[in-house]
């Protein structure tokens, strides 16, 4: 006999923050583990996550993830005094972590989370480092992205 996996088509994506691509112009990409306690796993599976205003700081040499609000459940957390704007410690190598110290430092980068999801049981942060956009820099994209969006219509129209 063999064993079928079943393959459901449900996204692995938890919680986005699409206000991050609007504000920073994001240069490198870093998957980073997230530890959590019980009763914020039980909140995830729920979907209680909020990623908006979200960024990494980094204490004595560990990262942490400020900013995410994690909903508790009521009835998962009833023994449990439940902090949701509590750091959450992100799990990264000690090159990593240089790396993102010294981007920051250095060159006046940010570091902003930017996705969280699931990765086969494992709940992952993605993490972008940053710089910040001018407020002609977010009018030139939303021109762009408008004329986009005019083309299309207009391709659609012709057809």
């Amino acid at each position: 006999m063999s064993k079928k996996k079943s393959k459901s088509n449900q996204s692995n994506t938890i919680a986005l923050n699409k206000k991050a691509r609007h504000e920073y112009h994001l240069q490198d990409k870093i998957e980073a583990g997230v530890e959590l306690q019980g009763w914020e796993v039980k909140g995830i599976r729920a979907g209680k996550v909020n990623l908006t205003d979200s960024f990494v700081y980094i204490q004595n040499g560990q990262a942490y993830l400020q900013g995410c609000k994690i909903s508790p459940l009521n009835q998962a957390s009833s023994h449990v005094i439940c902090d949701p704007d509590r750091p959450k410690r992100l799990l990264l190598h000690r090159r990593e972590i240089d790396r993102l110290m010294g981007a920051r430092e250095r060159q006046g980068y940010s570091i902003v989370a930017t996705a969280m999801y699931w990765k086969q049981c494992w709940v992952k942060v993605e993490i972008y480092l940053a710089k910040g956009k001018d407020a002609h820099d977010k009018r030139d994209a939303t021109k762009d992205r408008d004329w986009a969006r005019q083309k299309e219509r207009m391709m659609k129209h012709k057809a």
